[in-house]
């Protein structure tokens, strides 16, 4: 790092810091605009849809004029929506590589701000000369950057959840929010993972979940039964309880007991359950133990061929007081895909979709990308409107833990989705 970068990291730090949270990220757009010689600086945040991105931030620089695009507003907050269309930015997102357009006399850049393969959201400046491969470095390492401010202040302010929320919660949607990871998208070394939740119009009760231990993966799928609020506070509940025993190191039967005795203690209704599979791969030799909770058996694509493994039954965890729960254990190949949904995506209206037809055309997409994929088929013939939630998570794994992952900018351009066709 030259000292330029130096003193340009100090003044975005500095700018980060020295700012409200609310304003922290027009601050340092504003520091790294004037760096990199930009006309305008934006920050487009990852609209919670997953099909859209959200001008959240709009900063003209020397003579650029405001900004006139169509908004919507809440008190002082400005924020545009700019769909999906294939074009440079979600081309951008996809690829995890800056894209360039020429325009009338400037240049626009837009470079995914990302971290460990979470696509936040992308860093828009327009310049007054074509920027060369050197410019266009800089330009990246600034927008990862740009992610750790992002990241930092959204635990102060609503400001950015507001941004990406183009279609307003209700009370369960809000409960269900809190239920899910910070990050949707995890890569690693060994594996990468994504999941997605495409909520029904009554939300009904979906979560997944994972952490990330020294040398263990642990990930959940629940849907609680019902609809709306109830479920939503069922799911609460289960969730809470899978988290506490996880973190007090307990094994996944131990989980699904304590989970269990949850319910059925605290539930205070009759046959208020959760469906679950529950599971943790040990990362340094690929071998994956799960617990099924009365859930769809997981699905491993192998070799082009998708076949659900052959876990023992359990019932669902808070339908008796006395159940008792058994697992089993796959080994993972590299190359694997392990794809855990909810009956979302298989029952109901959802059972006209080919599922496995959909994860054969989903096979060289990114994680964060088949998800997406896969919300979008089902959406194609169960929508617009879902009657049940559905939730997927997937995992790729990669083997060779403890080897560095190759990443730039906050992901491995490697295991990138190709391009979007023309």
């Amino acid at each position: 790092m030259d000292r330029s970068e130096v003193s340009m990291l100090t003044a975005v730090l500095s700018a980060a810091e020295d700012a409200p949270p609310v304003d922290a990220v027009e601050a340092v757009t504003r520091e790294l605009g004037a760096a990199l010689h930009a006309r305008t600086v934006s920050f487009l945040i990852a609209d919670l849809s997953g099909r859209a991105l959200v001008r959240l931030a709009y900063v003209p620089l020397g003579d650029a004029g405001p900004d006139d695009r169509s908004a919507r507003r809440s008190g002082d907050e400005v924020a545009t929506v700019v769909p999906f269309d294939g074009g440079p930015p979600e081309q951008a997102l996809r690829g995890q590589t800056p894209q360039v357009l020429a325009g009338d006399g400037e240049w626009t850049v837009w470079a995914p701000v990302t971290e460990r393969g979470e696509a936040i959201g992308l860093l828009e400046l327009t310049l007054p000369e074509e920027p060369d491969p050197r410019a266009l470095d800089e330009i990246a390492r600034t927008a990862h950057l740009l992610a750790f401010v992002v990241i930092a202040n959204r635990r102060h302010t609503d400001l950015f959840e507001w941004g990406q929320r183009t279609t307003p919660f209700n009370l369960s949607a809000e409960i269900q929010r809190r239920l899910l990871p910070a990050a949707f998208t995890c890569e690693a070394g060994a594996f990468t993972l994504s999941g997605w939740l495409e909520p029904a119009a009554s939300i009904g009760g979906d979560t997944f979940d994972y952490s990330l231990a020294r040398d263990l993966l642990h990930f959940s799928v629940t849907d609680a039964m019902g609809h709306g609020v109830a479920s939503a506070l069922t799911a609460t509940l289960g969730v809470g309880s899978l988290r506490n025993s996880r973190r007090r190191g307990q094994s996944l039967t131990e989980q699904a007991l304590a989970a269990n005795a949850a319910l059925t203690e605290y539930a205070g209704t009759a046959n208020t359950f959760i469906t679950a599979i529950l599971g943790r791969i040990d990362l340094t030799t690929g071998a994956c133990e799960m617990v099924n909770a009365g859930h769809l058996l997981p699905l491993l694509v192998r070799d082009g061929a998708t076949e659900p493994l052959g876990l023992p039954r359990n019932f669902p965890i808070g339908m008796l007081p006395d159940s008792t729960f058994h697992g089993g254990t796959v080994t993972l190949r590299p190359g694997d895909r392990l794809v855990v949904v909810t009956d979302g995506m298989r029952e109901r209206r959802a059972a006209a979709l080919d599922l496995d037809a959909e994860l054969r055309r989903a096979a060289g997409l990114h994680p964060r990308e088949a998800t997406r994929a896969l919300a979008d088929a089902v959406l194609r013939v169960a929508g617009p409107v879902l009657d049940d939630d559905a939730t997927l998570l997937i995992i790729d794994w990669y083997g060779g833990h403890g080897q560095p992952r190759h990443s730039t900018s906050g992901a491995d351009e490697a295991r990138a989705s190709p391009p979007l066709a023309d």
